[in-house]
């Protein structure tokens, strides 16, 4: 007799039947998110590359959800895509927060809209590191929490202490890492456009 269990999203067996349950609620959990974020469709076909038609065909249960589907929905929503699948009620305020480590910086989004402005934890090690100066579209403003953080930022080379903060265009080269061995701890925020804070940064110390 062939086994009617199978593994799903949560890392556990569920039976066939359980598995086609949880299929056909997924279109109504879909539509709910999208309206609770006020985004249409056009908007997340935008945002996901998938047509219009197949997003409101999903969302009504008439298209079945693949994983070719769900994977460019998860990200556009910022949720993790066993979150997707068994989403929380609309309407709950709580944040599934899921930091994301990688070579000595620890980041831990804040928010999970997509579009607008983007927040952000970001603790980096105390590890030497040598600038690599960036750039990209958007602007960005940080807010140190804990620790000594430095920004080079085109040509000046600052160093933010805690409660002090920046803003700039991203556009400009830029690069950010601890100012000292010891670990820092700051808030960023990335948007396209957005109220302008004070920069109160003070000029990096000429070492000796």
């Amino acid at each position: 007799m062939p086994c009617r269990k199978r593994p799903c999203c949560y890392g556990k067996l569920v039976g066939v039947d359980d598995l086609e349950q949880i299929l056909s609620t997924i279109g109504p959990r879909l539509r709910a998110l999208r309206r609770e974020r006020e985004i249409t469709l056009a908007a997340l076909s935008g945002e996901t590359g998938i047509s219009v038609s197949t997003l409101s065909r999903l969302e009504s249960g008439e298209r079945r959800a693949t994983l070719e589907l769900l994977l460019p929905l998860a990200q556009a929503y910022g949720v993790a895509l066993d979150e997707l699948v068994d989403a929380p009620p609309t309407g709950d305020p709580r944040i599934h927060l899921r930091p994301v480590t990688h070579e000595g910086m620890t980041m831990l989004p804040l928010t999970r809209r997509p579009g607008g402005i983007q927040a952000y934890k970001i603790v980096l090690s105390g590890d030497h590191r040598e600038p690599e100066l960036k750039t990209h579209e958007g602007y960005e403003w940080v807010y140190v929490l804990d620790g000594r953080l430095r920004m080079v930022l085109g040509e000046r080379d600052l160093v933010l202490t805690p409660g002090e903060a920046a803003e700039f265009d991203t556009r400009v080269p830029h690069w950010f890492g601890p100012a000292d061995a010891e670990p820092v701890e700051f808030l960023s925020l990335f948007g396209q456009q957005g109220e302008r804070a004070h920069l109160r940064a003070r000029p990096r110390r000429q070492q000796i």
